[in-house]
């Protein structure tokens, strides 16, 4: 049983991190992943939670300015675990920068997939890795209202839909993190599903949609963790950021 449970554990994550970030308003600005919270960047939080609950090798989507990430990829001193996949396409739907990732998620492992842009206490990470099931949504009932947040949508105790503006009936709904594991299985479908949207020319696409397609195909393999108790926040807006500074940053557990 022991060795199932650690054949189920991800080694390894994806980060999505090559869009340039325009609702911040700073189109020149550094990327996302490399905004400053305490002194450390976003990216150097996401390594420390990584690193503190056995996930060791990470592939980051690079695009806008990618050196300024691998620059401090090499600076925190993760060369030898980091793997850049590079999206050039990268001002289009998130999707395409998922797709690009289809070996890490062919490679016949679980895995996590990350958005970049998030602050978060890290264990929500162990949350995510801990959790039963095969593939696992990070879920906070203290939803936002309108139309931005990404909904996980709940009818008799199953998830019915994903989407800023569901389209099926359902009785509750929490926001989505932007956190997921994949089994290997599941990472193997999603990349297939990215592709075949990508050939089917659905560039503008978030990568959500793929997730979603393959939710209301197999809804059984699909369930939520609920982390509302643990504070983040998702960095669109510069009134995120001075969220995350004011209210989230205290509220950090130590990694």
């Amino acid at each position: 049983m022991l060795d199932l449970m650690a054949m189920m554990r991800p080694a390894s994550a994806i980060i999505l991190a090559a869009g340039v970030g325009r609702r911040l308003g700073e189109p020149e600005a550094r990327p996302k992943i490399l905004l400053e919270f305490g002194g450390r960047s976003l990216l150097a939080r996401h390594f420390a939670a990584l690193d503190a609950h056995g996930v060791k090798e990470v592939s980051i989507t690079v695009g806008y300015r990618r050196e300024m990430i691998e620059a401090e990829v090499e600076r925190l001193g993760w060369s030898s675990r980091v793997s850049f996949i590079e999206n050039s396409r990268y001002r289009e739907g998130s999707l395409v920068s998922l797709s690009v990732q289809k070996d890490r998620l062919r490679a016949g492992h679980p895995v996590l997939l990350m958005d970049g842009d998030v602050l978060y206490d890290h264990r929500m990470v162990e949350s995510l890795i801990e959790a039963p099931g095969e593939n696992i949504l990070l879920l906070d009932r203290e939803i936002e209202p309108g139309d931005e947040p990404v909904k996980i949508c709940f009818r008799d105790g199953r998830i019915v839909d994903f989407r800023k503006k569901p389209e099926h009936a359902h009785e509750w709904h929490g926001e989505s993190v932007g956190f997921f594991r994949f089994s290997a299985a599941g990472a193997a479908d999603l990349a297939d599903r990215c592709l075949s949207h990508v050939s089917a020319g659905h560039l503008d696409l978030e990568y959500e949609e793929a997730i979603r397609d393959l939710i209301l195909a197999e809804p059984d393999r699909f369930s939520a963790v609920d982390i509302t108790p643990l504070p983040w926040v998702e960095i669109d807006f510069q009134a995120d950021v001075a969220r995350a500074r004011g209210e989230i940053l205290p509220q950090l557990a130590p990694c």
